[in-house]
């Protein structure tokens, strides 16, 4: 039975081998961003199946690996949200005040 399991695993395993590249990206390249929307979640201004798996193309700034790089990205100074002086009370708690609603749901 184990026999069986490995001979199966090693066959999936070989047809996704054949699909797999290689490869390596240099300083200046440019390159798409592969993004995985959450469920139930609308993200990049499309819903369903018209979801965008790839958004870009962002420059490649620094390799950090072997396959991690540093991309530049465009900055949206709407999401920085500046700092407050945090209060904390005797008993070391704090209270939470939201600054704004970032994503309502109806039901």
């Amino acid at each position: 039975m184990i026999r069986d399991r490995k001979a199966a695993s090693d066959r999936q395993k070989s047809y996704a081998n054949l699909k797999r590249k290689e490869i390596e990206f240099q300083v200046g390249d440019r390159v798409f961003l592969n993004v995985s929307p959450w469920k139930k979640v609308l993200r990049f201004g499309h819903k369903g199946n018209l979801n965008l798996r790839f958004i870009g193309p962002y420059e490649i700034v620094e390799r950090i690996g072997p396959i991690a790089y540093r991309l530049v990205l465009p900055s949206d100074p709407s999401h920085v949200i500046s700092p407050v002086d945090v209060e904390i009370q005797t008993d070391l708690t704090y209270r939470e005040e939201p600054i704004r609603i970032l994503a309502g749901e109806i039901k």
